[in-house]
C-alpha cells in the first residue's frame, strides 16, 4: 500500500436523527348549517323553555379546561359569542323555546347554535342535536333487529308462538286460530323486536304458558289466595307459591325441579 493511500481517511457520513412530529388530534371542524334539536325521551309538549342565562336557580356555566375557569353563558341576540365575558355593551336577551319537542335554529344564529351544541349544561341530558349519520346508524340497527326477530318468528313452533303472545295479549290467544297466531306473532316481532328476541330466549315463557293453559282447562287448580297449586282431579297439593311471586312464574320454576319434571310431563300429556 502506497503512502498516499495510507494518508487517505474515509469519514463515515454522520446520520442526523429526524425529530418525529406528533400531530395532536384536531377538534371537529364547526360546520355552518341549519340545526335541529329534540327533547329526549320523545317528549313533545306544546312549548318548553330552557334557561338562556345564568341565575341562582339555573346555573348556566361552562368549564373552560384551557383556562381552568367557569365561564358564564348567556344567549344575547345582539352578540356573536354565548360567553358573557366576550360580550360588551348592552345585551338583548333571547328565549330558548322548544315547540312540540323541537327547536329549529337557522345557520344565521351561530351564537345560539354554539350555545346549544357545545356549551349548554342540559345538552345530551334534556335535549339532543339531530345527527343524520347517528340517526341512520340507529335506524339500521333497528332494521337488523326486526329482520332477526321476523326470522325467529317464522321458525318457532305454534306452542311457543302462543306462549309469547300470551305475555302480550293474555287469554285472548285461546280463541285464535293458528294463522291468526302466526300473523300476530309476526306483527309483534316487527313492532317490538328487542322484547320479542328476549322472550324467545326466556325458557320460562313456554313453561308459564303450560301452567296457565293447564289451569284454564282445570288440569291443575290455583287457590283463591293464589298461594298454592293442586291437582284438579283429586285436590292433591302440588306446590306452594313463594310469597310475593307471580304464581305462574313460580310454577314454571317448579317444573324445572326433579319433582316438577314428572308433573310437567303428566300435564303436557293431558294438554
Amino acid at each position: 500500500m502506497s503512502k498516499k493511500e495510507k494518508d487517505v481517511v474515509v469519514e463515515k457520513p454522520v446520520q442526523v436523527k429526524k425529530e418525529i412530529e406528533v400531530k395532536k388530534p384536531q377538534a371537529p371542524k364547526w360546520e355552518i348549517k341549519d340545526r335541529r334539536y329534540f327533547l329526549q325521551d320523545n317528549k313533545s309538549p306544546l312549548t318548553y323553555t330552557i334557561p338562556s342565562k345564568h341565575t341562582r336557580k339555573h346555573a348556566l356555566l361552562y368549564f373552560d379546561e384551557k383556562n381552568g375557569k367557569q365561564r358564564e353563558l348567556r344567549y344575547a341576540t345582539n352578540h356573536d359569542s354565548p360567553f358573557v365575558d366576550e360580550q360588551s355593551g348592552e345585551a338583548t336577551l333571547g328565549h330558548i323555546i322548544f315547540k312540540d319537542g323541537v327547536l329549529a335554529v337557522p345557520k344565521e344564529k351561530q351564537n345560539l347554535q354554539k350555545l346549544l351544541s357545545l356549551y349548554h349544561p342540559l345538552r345530551k341530558n334534556l335535549y339532543t342535536e339531530f345527527d343524520a349519520v347517528e340517526e341512520a346508524t340507529d335506524e339500521l340497527e333497528v332494521l337488523n333487529m326486526q329482520v332477526t326477530a321476523l326470522n325467529l318468528a317464522r321458525e318457532i313452533g305454534i306452542d311457543m308462538a302462543e306462549a309469547i303472545l300470551r305475555v302480550e295479549i293474555g287469554s285472548r290467544v285461546n280463541g285464535m286460530s293458528s294463522k291468526e297466531l302466526r300473523r300476530d306473532l309476526l306483527i309483534y316481532a316487527r313492532s317490538n323486536p328487542y322484547v320479542f328476541i328476549e322472550l324467545v330466549k326466556d325458557e320460562n315463557v313456554q313453561l308459564r304458558n303450560v301452567a296457565i293453559r293447564a289451569t284454564e282447562l282445570g288440569i291443575i287448580k290455583l287457590s283463591q289466595d293464589q298461594r298454592s297449586f293442586t291437582w284438579g282431579s283429586n285436590g292433591r297439593k302440588l306446590m306452594t307459591v313463594p310469597f310475593d311471586e307471580n304464581p305462574y312464574s313460580a310454577m314454571a320454576a317448579f317444573f324445572k325441579t326433579d319433582e316438577g319434571v314428572e308433573i310437567y310431563r303428566s300435564i303436557d300429556k293431558k294438554l
